[in-house]
């Protein structure tokens, strides 16, 4: 997947999951699970690609593992549990849904790195800032296979741009209405704090929800 269907497709996922269970909404922040969502193509395209791109030459190592985004997830529940903060915890979860979306389940040696050595698979990219360039102006361009038949890659992009699309007009409407806002500040204050366990079960479940929800979109 790229830029919007990393977003979109993630952001949607917690939209229903949240709709059938709502306190999940007090435990990941949407914003932070959007980022993280990008967070390991952030971290692993710039330094496979660019700065080390005459050795490694490779856009998903150290950050699409399960590693590092489980070592996120930890840290988060530290966060959560001495400060109240689930900033970390919902950078995890996009972290998590970002190694789905690029079915990282077919790269096993890096997935599970180390558990398979040290190193991780070379690509052969000439010029990685071209590439990376390529890729970001792929994610902005509607590509027709077949007349009015979409590309299959793109399918993923353009769920992405409709979530993306909801969740701003969303934003909007609720900026926009004191009683809405009013009503989420009142839900705030009655809210008890879930305990760690709780997080984790309902995280997980969202995990489960979601892996399974992006095989379904995978297979459109």
């Amino acid at each position: 997947m790229l830029l919007f269907g990393h977003i979109g497709v993630t952001l949607g996922i917690f939209f229903v999951f949240s709709y059938v269970a709502p306190q999940l909404k007090t435990i990941i922040d949407k914003r932070y699970l959007a980022i993280g969502a990008l967070l390991p193509d952030l971290i692993d395209k710039p330094l496979g690609m660019i700065v080390f791109a005459s050795t490694i030459s490779n856009g998903r190592m150290i950050s699409h593992t399960l590693l590092f985004s489980f070592t996120i997830f930890l840290i988060g529940l530290y966060f959560y549990d001495k400060r109240n903060d689930i900033a970390i915890v919902s950078l995890a979860s996009g972290s998590f849904f970002h190694l789905m979306e690029d079915q990282m389940w077919n790269t096993p040696n890096t997935l599970f790195w180390p558990l398979f050595g040290w190193s991780f698979p070379k690509d052969n990219i000439a010029d990685g800032v071209a590439f990376l360039l390529m890729l970001f102006k792929k994610s902005f361009t509607l590509n027709f296979s077949q007349g009015f038949a979409l590309d299959h890659t793109f399918i993923p992009e353009l769920l992405g741009m409709i979530v993306i699309v909801i969740f701003t007009l969303n934003w909007l409407k609720n900026k926009l209405s004191k009683a809405s806002s009013e009503d989420e500040e009142i839900k705030k204050e009655i809210t008890k704090k879930p305990t760690i366990e709780t997080n984790v079960l309902y995280i997980a479940g969202f995990l489960v929800f979601g892996l399974l929800s992006v095989r379904a979109i995978i297979a459109l």
